[in-house]
Order: C-alpha cells, then sequence, then structure tokens
C-alpha cells in the first residue's frame, strides 16, 4: 500500500513538472531560426523539463521520506506509551488493589 501511494506521488509530481516547466525567457520567431537553432532550441528546452522534473521528484521523494519518518516515530511513541499504561494496569491488578471495572479503567486512563 505504502508503495503505491509513493508511486502515485512521484507520478503525480513529474506530471506536475513537466506541466509547470515553461521557458520564461522570449523566443525568436519561427522566421529567425535556422534548422540548427530550432534543434539546440528543443534540447535545451528537453534539457531544462528534464532537470527540473528531477529535481521536483527529488524533493518530493525527500518529502516523502520524511513524513514517513516522522510517522514511524509517531506509531513507535504511541505503542510505547500504550503498551506502559498496560503494563501499569497489570501491576495494579496484580497487587489486588483494584477491586473493581471502574478502578481498572481509572488505571489505564494514568
Amino acid at each position: 500500500m505504502k508503495k503505491q501511494i509513493l508511486s502515485l506521488a512521484v507520478i503525480a509530481l513529474l506530471a506536475f513538472g513537466v506541466q509547470s516547466c515553461e521557458k520564461k525567457e522570449p523566443k525568436p520567431t519561427e522566421d529567425e531560426l535556422t534548422l540548427g537553432n530550432k534543434v539546440d532550441s528543443l534540447a535545451t528546452d528537453i534539457d531544462e523539463v528534464k532537470d527540473t522534473a528531477v529535481t521536483k521528484i527529488e524533493d518530493a521523494a525527500k518529502d516523502v521520506k520524511d513524513a514517513t519518518k516522522k510517522a514511524a516515530e509517531d506509531v513507535k511513541n504511541a505503542t510505547e506509551k500504550g503498551a506502559k499504561k498496560v503494563e501499569e494496569a497489570a501491576k495494579v491488578a496484580k497487587d489486588g488493589t483494584v477491586k473493581t471495572a471502574k478502578e481498572v479503567n481509572d488505571a489505564l486512563k494514568k
């Protein structure tokens, strides 16, 4: 599931990067371009689009990695906290100090 989400995110960012890559500098009119200039211009445009797309994908991959790492840390912290509460409740129950379900519930909330 995570791989599918990551794949979709990468594809979406690649598509976005390709669409948003526009050359801002003015281009000579069609009459002013020779065949060699047209080829050079197209090659330059392709390189710029490729470089921009690669950069955006790398940034997206870093963001996904950071988010995944944070989510894993959050899950670990929540699991440790939950385990500690269960352990404390078990200790209280073992000691025989818990007499009712309400007290067990209160012990779990601590």
